[in-house]
C-alpha cells in the first residue's frame, strides 16, 4: 500500500541520489515534494505540531532554493586553502 510516508521516503531517496550526482537544484525540488507528503501525513494523523514544524522547514527549504537559483549563495563545496 502506497502511503504518504512511503512516497515521502521514496522521494527522499531520489533526492539523496540526485545530490550524490551533483544535481542540487533538482534534489531540492524533490526534497520539497517529499516534505509535502509528510505534511499531509502529519495532518491526517492530527499531528498539528509536527505539521507546523514540517511546514516551517519546507518554507526555509523553498527560500533556500530561490536564493540558490538567483545565485545569491556565497558558499562553495570546494575548500579554499584559506579555509583550512
Amino acid at each position: 500500500m502506497m502511503t504518504f510516508a512511503v512516497l515521502g521516503g521514496f522521494l527522499l531517496n531520489v533526492g539523496a541520489f540526485l545530490t550524490y550526482k551533483g544535481k542540487i537544484y533538482q534534489a531540492v525540488i524533490v526534497y520539497l515534494f517529499a516534505d509535502i507528503c509528510w505534511i499531509v501525513m502529519a495532518y491526517e494523523r492530527d499531528d498539528y505540531i509536527g505539521s507546523f514544524f514540517i511546514i516551517t522547514g519546507t518554507t526555509f527549504g523553498f527560500l533556500t532554493y530561490l536564493k540558490m537559483q538567483r545565485g545569491e549563495m556565497n558558499k562553495s563545496l570546494n575548500k579554499e586553502k584559506n579555509d583550512l
